[in-house]
């Protein structure tokens, strides 16, 4: 998932040099949204993880 996002940010970054302002809104829309909920269930599986073997 956090692949994606960088690849959107570079998809961004080159459609705003070539004037594509439209497709930079949405390229980076995207790449926001995805980049959160990475975070989110990273966060999740850290803290998953440690509760896995509690004997």
């Amino acid at each position: 998932m956090l692949k994606w996002s960088i690849i959107l940010l570079v998809v961004a970054l080159i459609a705003g040099i070539f004037g594509f302002f439209n497709i930079v809104a949405a390229a980076v829309g995207i790449a926001k949204v995805l980049f959160y909920i990475f975070l989110i269930l990273f966060v999740v599986s850290l803290f998953m993880g440690r509760r896995g073997r509690s004997m």
